[in-house]
């Protein structure tokens, strides 16, 4: 399934007092394909990713995206979810009161049914899920605590790939999943990409750094300043940021 983005422009507020933060970024990432979107600090990056998302605080100004040729903003964010989309968010939110094994039940469940596929009970969730930790090596504890509640922020963001894996996406954008990572998380996480990753499903990564591509080699570097894509190329360009930085776009 292609996500395909064109001529994207959105801001952040409403019409008269908002802030443009994205002016008109052209993706295409492919099936199969993996993508790293790199750039400074207030860039647009997380933006991008929120937009995808269908987040409320963003709006649409021109352009537009598709996922497998459908009109993904005409979609509600659940519904993105169902088309096969997946956003790890940067800041993943704490929900007290919320076991997290139910919640991904509940959020698998929800998957299946828009899939027509079968619903699984509560007393058959435990030994899937158990299979679902084992996958993205996320601590086994991570079943019985509150959804996000009481853990780190690399804490969360183990949890943000666990919950990919449960959903198994086609598309999955993963918003600075390395930040506040230790190395062995790092590895940890990556192994998880590595494994999710197929011929049928594409990553995108946002990210500052260059340890996660050393493990998740992408397709394709991008670099985006201001709200706009200013150059593509392949592995080579992110290392290359690695020891240049992004001083020749101003930023």
């Amino acid at each position: 399934m292609t996500l395909a983005i064109t001529n994207l422009h959105a801001r952040v507020g409403d019409e008269a007092t908002g802030k443009a933060l994205l002016n008109g970024i052209d993706l295409v990432v492919k099936p199969g394909e993996v993508h790293a979107i790199m750039g400074p600090n207030g860039a647009g990056k997380s933006t991008l990713a929120k937009v995808l998302a269908g987040h409320d605080a963003y709006a649409v100004t021109a352009g537009g995206a598709t996922l497998g040729g459908a009109d993904l903003l005409a979609l509600e964010p659940h519904e993105r979810v169902h088309a096969g989309l997946f956003v790890g968010f940067q800041y993943p939110v704490e929900v007290p009161g919320v076991v997290n094994g139910e919640f991904l039940r509940l959020a698998y469940n929800a998957r299946a049914k828009a899939r027509n596929q079968p619903e699984v009970a509560a007393k058959d969730w435990a030994p899937k899920l158990a299979e679902y930790i084992r996958q993205a090596e996320a601590p086994e504890d991570f079943a019985g605590r509150g959804l996000n509640a009481g853990l780190s922020g690399g804490q969360r963001k183990r949890n943000e790939i666990l919950q990919m894996v449960v959903l198994d996406p086609l598309v999955a954008v993963l918003d600075e999943t390395d930040s506040g990572l230790d190395i062995d998380a790092i590895k940890a996480v990556a192994r998880g990409i590595n494994a999710w990753r197929r011929a049928d499903r594409s990553v995108v990564l946002i990210t500052h750094f260059q340890r996660l591509l050393d493990l998740v080699q992408p397709d394709r570097v991008h670099v985006l300043v201001g709200g706009r894509l200013v150059e593509s190329g392949g592995p080579e360009l992110s290392a290359r940021l690695e020891r240049e930085g992004y001083g020749r776009w101003g930023a």
